[in-house]
């Protein structure tokens, strides 16, 4: 994960020095491997901050859309591995395309899951005042 993206020369250099068998294994282990990872991490988050907005109370608003941030960060996920994939497939011919396509892909992953986990850890210490209010108020009426 390279947050800030990269250029066809990082690319290129990062495939020439993993070598034949590097990009071998690249492709045929680790990005299968990899294809899971999206799916779950879209599914579950989705559902986590979706629970915890519901407890706020704030489901039924515009928070709502804060639920799709992992869904984008899960699908340009699989974009960007695709994009690898072709990338390893056509080793040393790599379209610009390509490589500017995959980078972009990497970026709004990167993007998508930071956004998600700011908003994340916002929504779980709104949740906490709540439950710190909830429990003085019913503590002060008994």
């Amino acid at each position: 994960m390279m947050p800030m993206g990269y250029n066809s020369e990082y690319i290129n250099s990062l495939f020439e020095a993993l070598g034949e068998n590097g990009r071998r294994v690249y492709l045929y282990s680790q990005l299968p491997v990899d294809m899971i990872y999206p799916f779950l991490f879209g599914i579950s988050y989705c559902l986590l901050i979706g629970y915890f907005l519901k407890k706020l109370n704030k489901l039924s608003s515009v928070f709502f859309y804060l639920c799709f941030l992992p869904l984008i960060a899960g699908l340009a996920d699989y974009l960007e591995n695709f994009g690898i994939i072709t990338m390893l497939n056509n080793y040393p011919n790599l379209s610009q395309t390509s490589m500017d396509a995959t980078n972009i892909f990497s970026v709004v992953k990167s993007m998508t899951t930071t956004v998600f986990f700011i908003a994340l850890i916002i929504t779980l210490l709104m949740l906490g005042i709540k439950t710190v209010k909830d429990r003085k108020t019913s503590t002060n009426t008994m």
